[in-house]
Formats: C-alpha cells, sequence, structure tokens
C-alpha cells in the first residue's frame, strides 16, 4: 500500500467514524452539553452535523467528561 492510498484510508475511517459519532452526539450529546440547545428544531442539528464529523474527538472528550456532571 502506498503512502497516499494510507493517507485517503485513514482520512475514510476518521470521516466515517465522525459521521457515525455525529448521529448519536446530535440526537444525545448536544442537549446534555448545551441545555440552551434542549428543544431545537432538527434543521439545527442537521446544520451542526458537519462540524461533529470533523471535531468528533474533541467533542467526544467534553462529552465524555460532562457524562458524570448532574443536567
Amino acid at each position: 500500500m502506498t503512502a497516499p492510498e494510507l493517507f485517503l484510508l485513514a482520512l475514510a475511517a476518521y470521516a466515517l467514524t465522525g459521521f457515525v459519532f455525529a448521529l448519536v452526539f446530535v440526537t444525545l450529546g448536544v442537549p446534555r452539553l448545551d441545555p440552551t440547545a434542549r428543544g431545537t428544531s432538527w434543521a439545527f442539528r442537521v446544520f451542526i452535523v458537519p462540524g461533529s464529523i470533523v471535531l468528533w474527538p474533541l467533542l467526544a472528550t467534553k462529552w465524555a467528561r460532562h457524562r458524570g456532571e448532574p443536567t
């Protein structure tokens, strides 16, 4: 496997992981992390999916640290 192929494979794995995370995060995580996001429309949640895909490691860390805290 060449370096460009390996890079593209890693990028695809990152994007796929981010997409799966984003689906869970916009339905369950956003309302828990940000109380003002509770009750927002699905249009808002669809709007934040691309950012959630790209920033999934940061958001996953923040969500994991926040889980033990009362909401």
